[in-house]
């Protein structure tokens, strides 16, 4: 009976119960078996019958996700329960080899204890996702039967006098212990929730975010184990590969994790310190206030950390434990045993259990489980509290906007920069700060802890291998701050390159029509160049550093085991050799990471600072009405500039009073009537500085009426507005509103202020919409025009990222927003500035006096145009800063008839602008002209998309899951193909072979080192004598020793220098292809037709330019180095492994699986995720800015609250995408690292099975440990890359463009050096459009232009006037016909040749950042004289003397610096310059006004008199004079003949067109 439950040992009775039933030790164990079988007894029937009737619904909602009182405690204890239930396992099989026969209750009972153990933790889990807990009676029961069993083996054990010293005396302990702290869990639950024994059950409900259904992200709720392993993710991650993840899918945050949780909790400890503070001027400390608020995650955090760092110290000692005991495990005599016999069974030490080569490898196995989940904790707190912070900091700063005073964002004391970046960058350093900080006190003690184990295992050589570590690692440091440097200075260059691009791009026709391209290009290169220097740098330092990465532990190990040779007397042994290499490799995490740390520590310092300087930056007086819609009756601890003031305490003093009256109006006079909406007494208003802005105003604004305010610019018409509103700094003086009207007031702004959405939302700006109102408005605007123009009509969105309107489309807008919100009182400052006249009459009649005096709202109109004055109720004029008249118009004229006369000669002046204005075609046509033109070449636009799209449909088409998945999961190896043939073959062939050699000789390093700590391993008696065996050592043996060292030099030598040289060429791979793509898309681009520019968006060319070279310049080069390092890392590994160990190659099989499905769905959801958080972030930068920039309207309207809401929902909306990033990022994490333990198990066990040589063991589990650091950075690596990649597929697709024919087919040397001689033109049958998928634009058009004539060209918009100048370019497609110029086909001339011949004036005016001289002359060809000449014919030549620098005066960027008319002067001084005998005005005169146009026309007839020029006429009334006129229509030429005789015609479309005014 071989296998009997009790053994049946020679000589022993083991089933006799002579002694009492009790003191039979088998039977005790038999007992204790008990439990175990009943619980299983009960549960398996109930969970059966559970499934069964779950399976009907499969996913639980999780509003039942109830946890039950101990919840988190149940699981650790159940984990700790079975880890000692492994322990009794181990120790009962141990213990069972010491005996003659198998004695199965050793280990059966701790078996069934372990099945149950792990069955009543599935047990209480379904219990408690079905609520229902009676069935937990069961659970205490067990718990109770268990206790008292193993409590009756303990006191058996006591009684015979067995103590600690024996392992299984302290197991039965332990159990004891860990069943009595069940046993009490399970007694709170029933305290808790009274399911037994109580008349009324507690009914519960669950947490209120989970009724919410929208909340998805689960982490806080599920259970443990769940959390611990991100089992919740899988279906999302899972689900991502059959279709992407949407906004919808990851739903809202959890109430504890929304900005505004977060901001009450550091807003609550921010003002705790303001109140408890005795100095009212020290700022509160936001380090202080973060501690309050977020303090005790991150020491939850750091105790995870500190967990994790110290079992990962388990790996070094097992491994050493495990080498050694290969070989000794067969030399201990059974003779040597230290335990004991007690009730006929063998009792071990602990000592001789860790003496267990399997047991050690298990061990091996829970600690690297262990610790790898304690990280992944650790990480997830950190990470869920950086983005807590950063909410709450964003909706700190966010308040804070709300509340700054106008004056500091107008007097550049606070700069939009400044905002964006606190928003943008300052937030983020805070966050990293924060995910980084666990490091910073938990590296330092990792580093202890490591040197004190190194100096445990290795003596005083390993202090020498310490210290190589510690002083590189400052090295490290200052390459750590040279790198930020380097990066600083690579970004101004880039932000300068991309000025520059985006000029050239703004004006690429001008470029071409000139053939500059090619200088301007140069240009670009020229600034690229230097940005290139700076990446050059940039990737040294970064090879350096991972170089020192690389090479320190190399140096380190190199260090130590040579001085160990030559110092200690004691041979190295295999176990010590590769423990202490393994430390090495933990060491060097913590020093490569600790300069990182430091740096960000540092930057985080100052972005606090720059946080706490914009937190007590001024903000808007306190005015009581201000606090309306306001939480806090009044902020606190205010700063007033105003020393010595005491004015401004009292006032502060006093309004407080009202606020808490009468939190909502104003005071009320008794006195005061209620005809009068607003009144200003004895006001003096500053903009922050002590002199007053406005002084001793005394106005009323009469209720319902029409107030104007005239006066001159700069006389403070705005500002009294402002200081109505409550904007301006008050030094003395009232404003009453009368009660039912300050509410909200209706303002339009000067300068316009759009939203970034739709124009129907700009408009209706968050009230109720309502179809008449908003029909009424937009007529009233005349908006409708303009929107049937925008692709999607009042859906387009607009502002910053949408379509750019013009100045006088998007005052409108404005207006309409400020007509259609429902209030009381309307201000609209200066409507009509940028309007033309037919407008500003239009809205006058329409929008104020019939729709705003029909709601009988009271109106406040600044204007300068007096002729409106006559409509007005009521006038204030104001002059200086103060009010120079009040009244009616009436009262003015009679009472200060010299104003009175002034305006009358103003308003004649205006009548005769007038007159001049019906002539001009209105502005508002061209501006919509642009925008026509904008749009005109969307459809064929469209059809370049839908190209792009056609790939992906055709996949989407057969819907079956196979295509569209592995369309999502393929990695883009094309892609990467053209990257790095991009950065040249010989530096790719250097990079692989170097990466090669690299890793082939670190393992050489290692199996080097496996030799010689093997090499005449001591023999096995010497253990016996324990005599010291270095005495009997021969001199030989020590040299032999030593021979190992100088070929172990040598390898560290070789691997050092590759790692410099791999490090080197990734780095400098990375800049030779980020220098051909970006000179190739550059040179594609710039030489691309017109009409690409026309179909491609600016934005999408520019950002090209700006993120995806940005991508491929920084961020691609170190993704690619980490993804091979990483690789090859794991292979090398794995080789090693199965060299070591063949019988490993079986087990990595199913391993292999299992990683290629985890990183296939991982990359996948990373990638949405990434997109999703790319694409949350836009919206929630750009909010900031745009309230950054209408703050005194959204103050005016009083929508302070639906701003803020908006901002804590697009801030949750990010951090929610984040937050999932981040998370999916651990599911890979913790997968990864299981895998990797999984690896070490299966290395460990086919060693000792196989039990091979013990140093090549070593080799092995170091090796196997250091793939569980790796393994996830090869999918993270991957993921990234993925990603990145799509930046340079973007650039390729615009390399695959045409460029123009620059060649042509006539060779430059044929064509004569003044061609064109004469200016003669002649056109043949000419056929013209845009592109070959597009109709004709010109269709069959003869004409001839004699040398010298003025010719005119009109037709109505659209006709083809514009396109026929294009043609004598050769910018448009010319399919039939030919346009012969001198006697040459221009068809046929090269096009640099062609272009740089003739002249043309645009209709825009064009003009690049740099000097005049640039401008007028590029290509440095001509002298100051001639450019002087063409200045003076331009009548700019005194304007330009005036200048400083003359000639090299600066032109800002777009020649904003100069006025339109000035532009226009200098493009026609630009055309002079250029000499050529034909002159082309395309629309030159519709930007500019009667004067400057006057100017032009005179010097056209003088300067070109004998050169043709050829005007097309956006007036008629421009070329009544012309010798020849051609009149298009429809692109056809219809009529062409003289000017007069044309007009002689009565039914000629030219004297229609004359007669029509266009």
């Amino acid at each position: 009976m071989a296998l009997s439950f009790c053994g049946n040992d020679r000589g022993s009775n083991a089933y006799s119960v002579d002694n009492g039933v009790l003191d039979n030790g088998c039977f005790v164990d038999a007992l204790n078996l008990v439990p175990h079988v009943f619980l299983l007894f009960i549960t398996f029937p109930i969970l059966f019958i559970g499934w069964g009737s779950q399976s009907s619904k499969v996913q639980i909602h999780h509003n039942t996700w109830l946890h039950f009182p101990g919840h988190n405690l149940r699981w650790i204890l159940t984990f700790t329960l079975l880890f000692v239930h492994v322990c009794e396992i181990a120790e009962g099989i141990v213990s069972n080899t010491q005996m003659e026969s198998n004695h199965l209750h050793l280990f059966m009972p701790a078996l069934m204890g372990f099945i149950a153990a792990t069955t009543s933790v599935v047990y209480y889990h379904n219990i408690e996702t079905a609520n229902f807990p009676k069935l937990l009676l069961a659970l205490f029961i067990y718990w109770i039967l268990a206790f008292i069993t193993k409590m009756i083996k303990l006191w058996k054990f006591a009684e015979a006098s067995l103590g600690v010293q024996h392992l299984r005396f302290c197991i039965t302990a332990l159990l004891v212990v860990l069943y009595g702290l069940l046993m009490a869990v399970e007694i709170n639950v029933i305290r808790v929730r009274k399911y037994v024994f109580f008349a009324n059950p507690q009914r519960v409900k669950p947490p209120e975010d989970l009724q919410d259904l929208g909340v998805r992200f689960l982490q806080p709720f599920v259970n443990l184990l769940s959390k611990a392993t991100y089992w919740w993710m899988n279906p999302l991650i899972i689900g991502a590969h059959k279709r992407p993840i949407e906004l919808k899918k990851i739903g809202k945050l959890p109430i504890a994790m929304r900005a505004l949780t977060n901001y009450l909790r550091l807003k609550d400890s921010y003002e705790e310190q303001r109140q408890n503070t005795e100095d009212p001027e020290k700022s509160p400390s936001i380090w202080k206030s973060m501690y309050r608020a977020f303090g005790g995650s991150i020491l939850l955090s750091s105790t995870f950390r500190y967990m994790a760092d110290l079992l990962g110290f388990a790996g070094p000692l097992c491994i050493s434990g495990i080498v050694e005991h290969l070989n000794n495990s067969t030399e201990i005599d059974k003779t040597n045993k230290t335990g004991n016999m007690t009730f006929g069974v063998y009792f071990m030490s602990s000592t001789e259990l860790l003496q267990n080569t399997s047991v050690l490898a298990v061990l091996l196995f829970l600690a690297l489980v262990l610790q790898r989940t304690f990280l992944q904790a650790s990480y997830y707190v950190t990470i869920e509290t950086g983005i807590n912070l950063r909410g709450a900091l964003l909706a700190m700063i966010y308040n804070k906007i709300l509340r700054l005073s106008t004056s500091n964002m107008s007097m550049g004391e606070m700069t939009l920069g400044q905002i964006n970046n606190l928003v943008a960058i300052e937030t983020n350093q805070l966050m990293w700060f924060l995910f980084l900080c666990p490091n910073l006190w938990a590296m330092p003690v990792q580093i202890i802890m490591g040197v004190i184990l190194l100096y445990y295992l290795l003596g005083d050589s390993a202090l020498i291998g310490a210290g190589v570590i510690l002083l590189l690692a400052p090295v490290q440091y200052l390459i750590a701050t040279k790198l930020a440097d380097t990066q600083k200075s690579t970004l101004d260059y880039s932000t300068d390159r991309l000025k520059k691009t985006t000029e050239i791009l703004k004006g690429i026709k001008l470029l071409k029509l000139y053939a500059w391209e090619n200088i301007f290009c140069d240009r670009v290169e020229e600034t690229r160049g230097k940005e290139l220097t700076s990446l050059k740098t940039f990737a040294l330092y970064t090879s350096m550093s991972i170089f020192l990465n690389a090479a320190i532990p190399i140096a380190a190990v190199l260090a130590t085991f040579v001085t160990h040779a030559y110092i200690e007397e004691v041979r190295l042994s295999p176990a010590k050799a590769f423990a202490s290499l393994a430390l090495f490799h933990i060491l060097v995490t913590p020093l490569f990471l600790l300069s990182t740390v430091v740096r960000f520590a540092v930057k985080a310092l100052v972005s606090v600072q720059k946080l706490s300087e914009f937190l007590q930056s001024d903000e808007i007086g306190d005015d009581s009405w201000r606090n309306g819609d306001m939480s806090m009756p009044l902020e606190v601890g205010k700063k007033y500039k105003y020393q010595g003031d005491t004015k401004a305490i009292n006032r502060k003093g006093r309004y407080r009073m009202d606020n808490y009256e009468q939190p909502m109006r104003r005071q009320l006079r008794p006195t005061e009537t209620e005809d009068v909406a607003v009144q200003v007494n004895d006001g003096f208003f500053t903009w922050g500085s002590n002199l007053s802005t406005l002084s001793d105003i005394n106005i009323r604004i009469p209720t319902g009426q029409l107030t104007m305010i005239v006066g001159q610019v700069g006389c403070g018409k705005s500002s009294l507005l402002l200081a109505m509103l409550g904007e301006m700094q008050t030094i003395s003086g009232k404003v009453f509103w009368s009660n039912k009207n300050r509410y909200s007031v209706a303002y339009a702004t000067q300068k316009s202020w759009l939203l970034n959405a739709t124009v129907e939302e700009n408009i209706t700006f968050g009230s109720p919409f309502n179809k008449q109102r908003y029909k009424a408005v937009i007529d009233a605007c005349s908006l409708q025009p303009d929107i049937d123009l925008l692709p999607f009509g009042d859906q387009t969105e607009i502002g910053e990222r949408g379509i750019n309107l013009s100045g006088g489309q998007r005052q409108r807008i404005c207006v309409a927003r400020a007509l259609y919100q429902n209030t009381n009182i309307v201000f609209l400052d200066d409507p009509f500035s940028a309007l033309d006249i037919h407008l500003s009459d239009h809205l006058m009649q329409e929008g104020i006096l019939k729709f705003l005096q029909d709601d009988k709202r009271t109106l406040v109109l600044v204007t300068h145009k007096l002729q409106y004055l006559i409509h007005a109720d009521w006038i204030i004029a104001m002059k200086d800063g103060s009010v120079l008249r009040e009244g009616t118009l009436k009262d003015i004229q009679t009472h200060d008839v010299e104003l009175y006369e002034h305006w009358k000669t103003l308003m004649n002046r205006h009548d005769q602008e007038l007159e001049k204005d019906t002539e001009l075609e209105s502005q508002t046509t061209l501006e919509r002209k642009t925008l026509r033109r904008a749009f005109y070449s969307r459809e064929a636009k469209n059809q370049i998309d839908d190209e792009d799209e056609e790939e992906e449909v055709e996949e989407d088409e057969d819907d079956n899951m196979s295509t569209t998945t592995s369309r999502r999961s393929k990695i883009p190896w094309k892609m990467c193909c053209r990257y790095l043939s991009s950065g040249g073959f010989l530096m790719v062939f250097l990079m692989v072979s170097s990466k090669l050699a690299k890793h082939s000789v670190m393992v050489a390093i290692d199996y080097w080192l496996a030799a010689w700590t093997s090499s005449n391993q001591i023999p096995a008696d010497y253990f016996v004598n324990g005599t010291n065996y270095t005495k009997n050592y021969d001199a030989t043996q020590i040299a032999e020793h030593r021979s190992y060292v100088p070929v172990f030099i040598i390898l560290c030598g070789a691997a050092i220098a590759l790692c410099l040289i791999t490090s080197l060429t990734v780095e400098f791979l990375g800049v030779a292809a980020a220098t051909n793509l970006h000179h190739d898309l550059l040179n594609k681009i710039i030489h691309a037709p017109i009409r690409f520019f026309d179909v491609t968006p600016l934005g999408q060319i520019l950002n090209r330019f700006s993120a995806d070279t940005n991508i491929i310049d920084q961020h691609i080069p170190p993704t690619l180095e980490s993804l091979t390092r990483s690789t090859l890392l794991c292979l090398s590994a794995i080789g090693v492994i199965a060299f070591v160990t063949p019988a490993f190659l079986i087990a990595l099989v199913p391993l292999a699986v299992a990683f290629y499905f985890i990183q296939k769905y991982f990359r996948v959801a990373s990638k949405d995720l990434q997109d999703l958080d790319d694409s949350t972030q836009l919206p929630l930068l750009c909010h900031f800015s745009e309230t950054a920039e209408g703050l005194t309207t959204i103050r005016a309207f009083r929508h302070e609250a639906r701003f803020k809401q908006r901002m804590l929902e697009l801030t949750d909306t990010n951090n929610t995408a984040y937050l999932f990033l981040s998370a999916a990022n651990r599911w890979l994490e913790v997968r990864t690292d299981y895998l990797g333990a999984v690896i070490v198990l299966t290395a460990a066990v086919a060693a000792i099975w196989t039990s091979s040589q013990s140093g090549l063991v070593g080799l092995g589990l170091t090796y196997a440990l250091t793939v569980t650091n790796y393994l996830n950075w090869v999918v993270r690596n991957l993921a990234d890359l993925e990603v990145q990649m799509a930046a340079v597929k973007k650039v390729n697709s615009f390399l695959s463009t045409e460029s123009e024919n620059y060649e042509g087919s006539m060779d430059v040397s044929q064509v004569p050096e003044d061609w064109p001689q004469h200016g003669e033109i002649k056109i043949h049958d000419l056929c013209v459009r845009y592109d070959c998928l597009l109709k004709p634009v010109l269709k069959h058009v003869n004409a001839h232009i004699n040398p010298g004539q003025k010719v005119g060209i009109c037709g109505r918009t659209g006709s083809g006037k514009s396109s026929l100048s294009l043609a004598f370019f050769n910018m448009v497609d010319v399919f039939e016909g030919k346009i012969v110029i001198d006697g040459i086909d221009i068809c046929k001339l090269p096009l640099q040749t062609l272009r740089s011949r003739l002249s043309i004036i645009l209709q825009d005016p064009v003009l690049f950042s740099g000097s005049i001289r640039l401008n007028l002359d590029p290509e440095c060809t001509c002298s100051d004289d001639r450019l002087w000449e063409a200045l003076e014919i331009a009548q700019l030549k005194n304007m330009v003397k005036a200048l400083p620098g003359g000639l090299d005066a600066v032109v800002t960027e777009g020649g904003e610096n100069f006025s339109v008319g000035q532009r226009q002067l200098f493009c026609l001084a630009r055309a002079f310059v250029r000499k050529s005998s034909i002159l082309i005005m395309d629309e030159a005169t519709a930007s500019i006004d009667m004067a400057t146009e006057n100017i032009l026309q005179k010097v056209v007839m003088t300067a070109f008199a004998d050169r043709t020029v050829v005007t097309i006429a956006h007036l008629v009334s421009s070329i009544l004079e012309a010798e020849q006129v051609l009149v298009f229509s429809s692109g056809i030429l219809v009529e062409c003949d003289s000017a007069p005789n044309l007009l002689a015609q009565e039914d000629s479309l030219f004297s229609i067109l004359v007669r029509t005014h266009k």
